[in-house]
C-alpha cells in the first residue's frame, strides 16, 4: 500500500491574525509550535519512510517538531503565490473584493499577481509521483492549499467542496498495489480536535 501523509503546518504568526501568507516566509506562532508538537507521536507512529517539506520556514520548522530534521525541502510543496492579497487581512480582501475572493477559495480565479489555481495544482501533483516511487509511505509537511490541490489533482474534489485545512493536520490518502486510484482515508485530524474554522 501506497500513502501520503499529508500534514498542514502548524499555525502560523500570520493565521493568528487572519492574514494570507501565500508564498511569505513566516513562522509559527507558539500555539503552531505546540499543535506541530501534539501530531509527532502520530505521525512517528505511521513510521513514513521519506520525508519533504516546503521550503517555506513554517512548513520546515514543523517538521523539525514532528522529528523530521532531515525532511528534503522541495520549493513545489510551497503555498500558492496570492500575488497582491500577500499579507492582507481576509476580512478585508472579503469586504472589498468578496466575488474574487470566493472565486479565488473555489479555485476558480487567482488574486491580482497570483498564481492560477491549474498551474498550482500541477506544480504541487508533480511531487507525488517520485515520492511514491522512492518509498511506500511518503510524509509531505506543507500548507492547506497545497493539501486542497492534491485533493483535487488525486481525488478529482474541487476545492469550493473542501473547508480549509486546519493548522497541525494530518490528511492521508492511500493506493493500492495495481491501482492506480488515491482513496481517503483521514482527512483534517489533530490530537486536539479538528479544526472546522481554519484560516487560509
Amino acid at each position: 500500500m501506497k500513502r501520503l501523509l499529508l500534514v498542514r503546518h502548524g499555525e502560523s504568526e500570520w493565521n493568528a491574525l487572519r492574514r494570507l501568507q501565500g508564498q511569505a516566509n513566516i513562522g509559527l506562532s507558539d500555539k503552531g509550535e505546540a499543535q506541530a508538537l501534539a501530531l509527532a507521536d502520530t505521525i512517528r507512529a505511521l513510521a513514513p519512510d521519506r520525508a519533504l517539506t516546503s521550503d517555506l520556514l513554517r512548513a520546515h520548522r514543523t517538521a523539525e517538531l514532528l522529528g523530521f530534521a532531515d525532511a528534503v525541502p522541495e520549493p513545489r510543496l510551497r503555498e500558492v503565490d496570492v500575488g497582491d492579497w500577500t499579507g492582507r487581512d481576509i476580512a478585508d480582501i472579503v469586504a472589498t473584493d468578496p466575488e474574487g475572493y470566493r472565486g479565488w477559495r473555489a479555485g476558480q480565479a487567482a488574486p491580482p499577481g497570483g498564481e492560477l489555481w491549474a498551474d498550482f495544482v500541477a506544480r504541487t501533483s508533480g511531487v507525488v509521483a517520485p515520492a511514491l516511487e522512492a518509498a511506500d509511505r511518503v510524509l509531505l509537511v506543507c500548507h492547506g492549499g497545497v493539501i486542497r490541490a492534491l485533493l483535487q489533482a488525486l481525488l478529482g474534489l474541487e476545492p469550493r467542496r473542501i473547508i480549509p485545512v486546519g493548522p497541525g493536520s494530518l490528511t492521508i490518502l492511500a493506493r493500492k498495489p495495481g491501482e492506480d486510484a488515491f482513496r481517503l482515508e483521514l482527512f483534517n485530524y489533530a490530537p486536539g480536535g479538528p479544526v472546522l474554522d481554519a484560516p487560509d
